[in-house]
């Protein structure tokens, strides 16, 4: 028997974070995901009267094909692909991990291929436009790597993934208006020093429409307008490296100087192409059930009490021109446990250690949406 909360997951992936209608054609990928869970998915989208087209990536075949093909294997590949995105209304992507670190012996320049040569042109210029949602399956392999046992885990994911998106939505506009009136952005926390600009940029609530698990306010800083310097005290776990400790120093907006315990391949990554040098993203984490990093970015970028920023590509919908084959999200959270932090919107503090201290935004502090 099937998990009645993975049914009523797959209704709302369908019928809420896809608004899936008659007649429409639905892209369905997933890799290492309870193939029970995709059916529901599947089946769901014939009651809608709707199309699905299921590709299956499991990773540890993906891992052979990144590390033996070429340009011209992705070439043909996007080609293809692309012209299917296109076909497409909405895409429903499941992402399962049996291992982690399926991808930790994949050269790091094929890597940049498969970014550079597949992901921008099908999932970054295309699929992002569409409607779309990412759902991160609760594997043992994911359990694992977030210290949980199977059920101990599997309470935890349907906790963050089945908070009340609607009442979030309701809290998120005040500061969505704030951010959208707001011009200097100043962030203090230990060996963070971070000023930036968001004038005239557009923030985006995103309350269970494109994420499974969900629960981030974001926006773009103004490309050139960085300066400072930066520590992210959550890891991150990239193609099968944990990044620890990353700090980042700016320059009008170009990243000038880095570090962490992998400082080579954090070089090589910021190296990829000429916007990966750039941020295209600036977010805070809303979700109150996600209160500890477990080395998933799609999770641990929902933290309350934390924020985070995106190397490279920025979004359509908050755009400040910064294009790139990378998007790579990196957190910091400002809760006290984690050494506290400070953030000034115009030179009026807006949130200590994790909370926000304006009473039109304490709606926003976990105690009040649990």
């Amino acid at each position: 028997m099937i998990d009645k909360r993975l049914i009523m997951l797959a209704k709302k992936l369908v019928n809420y974070s896809c608004n899936v209608k008659s007649g429409e054609k639905v892209w369905v990928e997933y890799s290492d995901a309870s193939e029970d869970f995709i059916c529901e998915i599947i089946k769901e989208i014939f009651r809608c009267g709707a199309y699905p087209i299921v590709k299956n990536s499991n990773r540890k075949l993906k891992s052979v094909m990144l590390n033996n093909a070429t340009k011209q294997y992705y070439n043909f590949l996007t080609k293809h692909d692309c012209a299917l995105m296109q076909e497409c209304d909405a895409v429903i992507l499941v992402s399962g991990e049996n291992n982690a670190f399926e991808f930790a012996n994949v050269a790091e320049d094929k890597n940049d291929l498969y970014d550079l040569f597949y992901v921008k042109p099908v999932h970054l210029d295309i699929r992002i436009n569409k409607k779309w949602v990412l759902l991160r399956f609760p594997t043992p392999g994911f359990a694992q790597n977030a210290k949980m046992n199977t059920y101990e885990f599997e309470d935890y994911f349907f906790n963050v993934c089945n908070l009340d998106y609607a009442k979030l939505s309701f809290a998120m506009d005040n500061l969505k208006t704030l951010m959208e009136k707001t011009d200097k952005v100043k962030i203090i926390s230990k060996d963070t020093n971070l000023t930036f600009s968001i004038k005239n940029m557009k923030a985006v609530k995103c309350c269970g429409e494109c994420n499974i698990p969900d629960g981030e306010l974001y926006t773009a800083p103004v490309k050139n307008s960085v300066n400072g310097k930066i520590c992210f005290n959550i890891p991150s776990l990239n193609n099968g490296t944990v990044f620890r400790n990353i700090m980042l120093e700016f320059e009008n907006g170009k990243i000038v100087n880095c570090d962490c315990n992998e400082k080579q391949k954090l070089e090589n990554i910021l190296n990829t192409d000429e916007g990966s040098r750039y941020l295209g993203e600036f977010a805070f984490g809303l979700n109150p059930y996600v209160n500890k990093p477990i080395l998933d970015i799609l999770f641990d970028e929902k933290m309350c009490g934390s924020v985070h920023f995106a190397i490279g590509n920025s979004y359509d919908d908050a755009p400040n021109g910064n294009k790139s084959a990378i998007h790579w999200d990196l957190i910091s959270n400002h809760k006290t446990e984690f050494g506290g932090g400070e953030i000034y919107f115009d030179d009026v503090l807006i949130r200590k250690n994790g909370k926000f201290i304006l009473p039109e935004l304490f709606a926003l502090n976990e105690e009040n949406l649990v």
